[in-house]
């Protein structure tokens, strides 16, 4: 069965975010840069990169970077934001040399798709295993305390480019935010995201051999805490 992610980030889904925010991608390599022992070449992995814009923020602050998603028209569009090599892949299985990175990252809440919670620990089990030891890992998700306090009360749908519109709601067993996606031509997508609290990721992390040495709330550093918009998680592999 083909699962949402497949069908979803596509060529609608291009129309539909015609542009992320690079500054937001900028700000967020500044942040680990200045978070890690960075160093100009770096081996950086970049998972589901997207259409490139934090690899090429990567390629900018100096690292030597390689992309990989598993949305043909998402890499497509990588190819004019950056010069990376991009490889084309399930997070849940990564053809990248074990060890062999000096830094991997998975950002902008490019995770918890899948419908166990063992495919998450396999994932990320998969992304840690590319780091040499004594590298490092950077994971920035959705801050889950503050989505379910938003979705708490009944939330009409929000407009969106090119006259589409999506509207939030949790899941409800309460373990996943969804969101309902409807296009101009009648067709309607659906995206489903496991609300993981920072205690799961970081527990997570651990058992993939991950020791989290920071913990932000926002892309400028912001103290982790109650009402923050983000969970940036960063830590050295063991």
């Amino acid at each position: 069965m083909t699962e949402w992610f497949e069908e979803w980030f596509g060529e609608e889904y291009l129309q539909l975010y015609p542009h992320r925010d690079d500054a937001d991608a900028d700000r967020i390599v500044a942040l680990i840069q200045r978070t890690v022992p960075w160093r100009a070449g770096w081996r950086v992995l970049d998972v589901a990169c997207g259409a490139g814009r934090h690899a090429r923020a990567l390629e900018l602050a100096g690292a030597r970077c390689i992309g990989l998603d598993l949305s043909a028209s998402l890499l497509r569009r990588a190819r004019h934001a950056t010069h990376a090599p991009l490889i084309r892949a399930d997070m849940r299985r990564i053809p990248v040399r074990p060890l062999s990175m000096d830094l991997t990252v998975n950002l902008f809440t490019s995770f918890g798709y899948f419908e166990s919670d063992a495919e998450h620990q396999a994932a990320l089990s998969q992304m840690v295993q590319t780091v040499r030891p004594g590298g490092w890992f950077a994971l920035d998700y959705l801050n889950a305390s503050t989505v379910r306090a938003s979705l708490a009360e009944p939330v009409p749908p929000t407009p969106m480019s090119n006259e589409g519109a999506s509207a939030r709601r949790l899941s409800e067993d309460g373990r996943f935010v969804c969101k309902t996606i409807s296009i101009p031509d009648g067709r309607r997508f659906s995206e489903r995201v496991r609300l993981f609290d920072a205690g799961d990721l970081e527990a997570m992390l651990a058992a993939s051999g991950v020791k989290v040495r920071r913990r932000f709330g926002d892309y400028d550093g912001a103290p982790l805490a109650a009402g923050a918009p983000r969970v940036v998680l960063l830590g050295r592999v063991e």
